[in-house]
This record gives C-alpha cells, sequence and structure tokens, in this order.
C-alpha cells in the first residue's frame, strides 16, 4: 500500500521558516516526479513546486511565482522523501500542505498519490 505522509508543519511567525517533510512508502518514488501543493481555507488547492524524477539525485526542479525565490524542494531518492524549505514565510502562505506523487518522471499525465497533509500557520 502506497503512503505519502508529510510532517513538520506548525505555527511560525512571518520571516520565519519550515521544513516540511514526505516519506513515502509502498514503493520507490526516485523516478517519479514528487511535488507539493496547499489548500488554505476556502480556496481551490495551488501548485506549490514540484521536482521531477530521476535514478540518480539530479533533477529540476519547477515552482509557483507566489513561492519562487523563498521556497526550496529537493529529494532524497536512498530516503524515498522529498522536503519543502519554506523561507522568509508569509500570512498568505498558511494553508494545510500536500505532497503528491506523479505518474511518471514529470508531471505531464498529473498526480497519483497525496498525503493527508500538515497544517502551516504564519502569524503577521
Amino acid at each position: 500500500q502506497v503512503q505519502l505522509v508529510e510532517s513538520g508543519g506548525g505555527l511560525v511567525q512571518a520571516g520565519g521558516s519550515l521544513r516540511l517533510s514526505c516519506a513515502a512508502s509502498g514503493r520507490t518514488f526516485s523516478g517519479y516526479a514528487m511535488g507539493w501543493f496547499r489548500q488554505a481555507p476556502g480556496k481551490e488547492r495551488e501548485f506549490v513546486g514540484a521536482a521531477s524524477g530521476s535514478a540518480v539525485n539530479t533533477y529540476y526542479t519547477y515552482y509557483a511565482n507566489s513561492v519562487k525565490g523563498r521556497f526550496t524542494i529537493s529529494r532524497d531518492n536512498a530516503k524515498n522523501s522529498v522536503y519543502l524549505q519554506m523561507n522568509n514565510l508569509k500570512p498568505e502562505d498558511t494553508a494545510v500542505y500536500h505532497c503528491a506523487a506523479a505518474y511518471d518522471s514529470t508531471w505531464s499525465l498529473g498526480w497519483r498519490y497525496w498525503g493527508q497533509g500538515t497544517q502551516v500557520t504564519v502569524s503577521s
């Protein structure tokens, strides 16, 4: 059974940092793109960023304009995990953050697996 489990959320003041982790189990995801999404109350789910799949630890990343320059995605294939480093957090970053695994090494076919999410709250 495939599982994606996020951790690392919490309450932080504006300007602070958090690092989210997503641990995958049930299959190896090194060759599959992994992404992060977020959903704030009353809003639609929003793409945050993604990292392409790769058999070795080289990959490319892509970010939403709203987080570019502040958030960084990394992945560790040995740990079957993906991370989201969030710096200079703003109150508008408050949301439940979900990780997802794609159908292939890019995300052109969409996202197949989803985690339950972790809450990030940024106070002003």
